[in-house]
Order: structure tokens, then C-alpha cells, then sequence
């Protein structure tokens, strides 16, 4: 399993200083967040898209995909009644399906639980059925693209769509495309899962899992909190898990450095 980290921690850095630290600390990938990249990262041109990537790769990274896919300043929505913002928001998803395959990218985590919310009096099989036809299209170009798209479950404090991974699953097997699976996250699973998140991942991990990020409930990186890492890496390896492990943070803790110095200790102690 390969261990990337998301770069949204280095938060104004160059990606050169960025890809330097991340690749000597024994790192393999970087997983990107549009956001990070511009107002318009869906229509960033090839010599910057190039730029980008070789910055990672001359430091022996491979980027391992985007997440955060509408986060940003523009008002994004897959679930929104209104016609016009629903179809800006499918034009931006599929230039970001471009975007990764540019990249080098494999993966693309739909998480964006704002973006993903249902409104009060909306008809919800009427909104899952839009969404279903929505992931089917980016699926069907994602596949072409060597791109798969992945659907993460998140906890009910976040948003009132998806918040378990049988919910996810329910929705990838309607969609019906081998570009559309699974994504899990530790922070996510140990909050909205009825089981836990070794035995959530046992569940379903042989079968549709195929990305994941590794933190800790208290936003922080793996091993940065009391929460046991280590279940969830044997529960990885027992289902033949052999995509990337990658690691998100939401708060600044000890800094980009220290916390991706620590975090990868406990990638090597749990999941190597």
C-alpha cells in the first residue's frame, strides 16, 4: 500500500519545498485539492498542468489524485434543483476528470458535504436519481480517462446525504460503473459508522474499496490522537487492499512538517 499525504496542509508553499519534504520522509504520492491550484483549476492550460506535475514526479512523487473537488470560491451543487447551477457543476467535475488524468492522477474522492446537501423540502428519490445519472456520465468519462471517481460516506454533522458506507455502496451499485467506488476515512468511519472502522472496512473493503485517507477523529493525522491506527491497517490487508493510503488533516496542529513527519511513522507502524 502507498502512502501519499493531501497538500492542502501546506497551505501557500511552493509545490517544489512542498514535494521535497513529502518525498523525504519516505512518502510515494501527494494527493491534490483543486482548490489549492487556482480559482479555476478545471481550466488551468496544458504547460501549467505539466508544470505541476513535474515538480512532483522530479522528486519521485506520483500524484495520486484530486479531493476536496468543489470546495473553493465558486457555489457548486450535485443536488440543486436549479437547472443552471447543476449543470455548471457537472461541466467543473468533468474538466476536473481531465485535470487528474493530466496529472498523473488515478483517483478523484467526491467528499464536498456542503455541495452534496439536501434541502429542505426536496424530493430525496427524485435528487438521488439526478445524482445517480450525474456519477454515471463522469464514470463513463473517468473510466476512458484512467480516472476512478470515488464516493465517500460522511458523518451527519456534515452533510444529510450519504453518512454511511452501506448508504455509499447502495448508490455506487445503482450507479454501475467500474469508474464509481469506494472511498473511506478514518475520521469519517469512527463517527458515522454503526461498526467499527476495521470491521466497516472488512465489510466491504474487498469489494468496492478503492482509496482511503488515514487520520485521527480529532482532525489531526494518523497517531496524533488516541485513536488505535493499527486494526485498521490489519483490516486493510486482510481484504488485499493495495491502493493508496493517504493522509488528510483538517486543523494545523504542529505544522505541515511535524505533522506529516509524525504521520508517517505511524503509516509504517500500522500499515506498512
Amino acid at each position: 500500500m502507498p502512502f501519499a499525504i493531501c497538500n492542502e496542509m501546506f497551505k501557500g508553499w511552493p509545490n517544489g519545498k512542498v514535494a521535497d519534504i513529502v518525498a523525504g520522509l519516505g512518502y510515494q504520492g501527494i494527493e491534490l485539492a483543486p482548490a489549492t491550484l487556482g480559482d479555476t483549476p478545471d481550466r488551468l492550460p496544458p504547460r501549467e498542468r505539466a508544470s505541476i506535475r513535474s515538480s512532483f514526479e522530479g522528486a519521485g512523487l506520483r500524484v495520486a489524485g484530486l479531493h476536496w473537488l468543489l470546495a473553493g470560491p465558486r457555489k457548486y451543487s450535485i443536488t440543486t434543483p436549479d437547472l443552471d447551477l447543476f449543470g455548471h457543476t457537472r461541466e467543473y467535475l468533468a474538466g476536473l476528470v481531465g485535470l487528474c488524468a493530466d496529472l498523473g492522477g488515478t483517483v478523484m474522492v467526491f467528499g464536498s458535504p456542503q455541495q452534496r446537501n439536501i434541502a429542505p423540502g426536496q424530493d430525496q428519490g427524485q435528487v438521488r436519481r439526478q445524482v445517480a445519472v450525474l456519477f454515471q456520465e463522469l464514470a463513463g468519462l473517468a473510466g476512458k480517462s484512467g480516472v476512478c471517481i470515488c464516493l465517500e460516506p460522511l458523518t451527519a454533522r456534515e452533510t444529510n446525504f450519504i453518512n454511511t458506507m452501506k448508504e455509499a455502496v447502495s448508490l455506487i451499485k445503482e450507479v454501475d460503473h467500474p469508474a464509481f467506488q469506494l472511498h473511506l476515512d478514518v475520521k469519517a468511519m469512527a463517527g458515522a459508522e454503526p461498526k467499527s472502522p476495521a470491521d466497516t472496512v472488512i465489510e466491504e473493503g474487498g469489494t468496492h474499496l478503492r482509496h482511503f485517507h488515514a487520520n485521527d477523529p480529532n482532525l489531526l493525522g494518523p497517531g496524533m490522537g488516541e485513536f488505535d491506527q493499527a486494526p485498521v491497517g490489519k483490516a486493510l490487508k486482510s481484504v488485499g487492499y493495495r491502493g493508496w493510503i493517504s493522509v488528510e488533516t483538517f486543523v494545523e496542529g504542529p505544522g505541515p512538517g511535524e505533522t506529516a513527519r509524525q504521520s508517517m511513522e505511524t503509516l509504517k507502524k500500522c500499515y506498512g
